[in-house]
């Protein structure tokens, strides 16, 4: 893995930076084409206009997550590197929140029903988590704790992970998280595809109860948060109660669409 692509002058080309805007792109890509697939073109222009605020709010929230709930040890001892956001440290389960509520903004304004739209985002979304996971590798952060064997990833000198372990094989929680990932992907295209109609939502929330199912698990290999009760680090805890809160909300949209089948 190489933190650095190139260097122009003195100005770096990050990997971290480069994959991640690849992701970004890539995701609303995903998104447009099933909006021309599923008959919703009208839907397009609006939300290629909120995509670049789903950006933002999704770096913001990412940022505030890391801060604040992952890393507030290290970040109050170096509050220089609070918006270093190029050296790393950014939490997708931020990010989806941080868009989440920049998105349902936008969406109560223009009038456009949002369980609808989560639905039609929520491949790329997914997509776009993967492929930033490769962002996470190449930069060696979000990395997992050491195997404690001659297995696993020697992350380079420069990295954190590196100064985190030294010379230790660390296990592959990003890349096995990222593979995860892909399988979901897979799954929600299945599911779209289906000719089925599942309640509005139902896609969505199959993507945040599966993503933070599995984030929950591979969690446990992770060693680069610290841990509280129950040596549970704070994305267990975020990912235990958004998978309880997604299967309520999954129930709830069955609910409502029984309850309209029969009006």
């Amino acid at each position: 893995m190489h933190q650095y692509w190139f260097f122009i002058g003195d100005f770096p080309i990050r990997a971290y930076g480069t994959i991640f805007a690849l992701a970004f792109i890539l995701g609303v890509g995903v998104t447009v084409y099933f909006a021309k697939v599923e008959g919703k073109k009208e839907w397009i222009d609006p939300f290629l206009d909120l995509a670049p605020l789903l950006l933002i709010g999704g770096i913001i929230g990412a940022r505030i997550w890391q801060v604040f709930f992952f890393e507030w040890d290290y970040y109050s001892q170096n509050p220089q590197e609070i918006l270093a956001i190029w050296h790393g440290g950014l939490s997708i389960q931020g990010g989806v929140v941080g868009a989440l509520l920049v998105g349902a903004w936008y969406l109560w304004r223009k009038k456009i029903p949002f369980w609808e739209m989560a639905d039609l985002a929520a491949p790329g979304l997914i997509l776009a988590q993967s492929i930033g996971r490769d962002a996470n590798l190449m930069n060696g952060d979000a990395f997992g704790g050491p195997t404690g064997e001659n297995f696993g990833i020697l992350f380079p000198e420069g990295t954190i992970a590196r100064a985190t372990f030294g010379n230790q094989p660390l296990w592959p929680a990003e890349v096995w998280e990222g593979q995860f990932d892909i399988i979901l992907f897979a799954l929600l295209l299945i599911l779209k595809t289906r000719n089925k109609k599942w309640p509005s939502g139902f896609i969505f929330l199959v993507y945040v109860v599966g993503y933070n199912a599995v984030r929950f698990f591979l969690e446990n290999l992770r060693g680069d948060s610290p841990r509280y009760l129950f040596n549970w680090t704070a994305a267990h805890w975020s990912s235990a109660l958004t998978v309880v809160l997604g299967l309520v909300l999954m129930a709830w949209r069955f609910w409502v669409c029984k309850k309209q089948t029969l009006k």
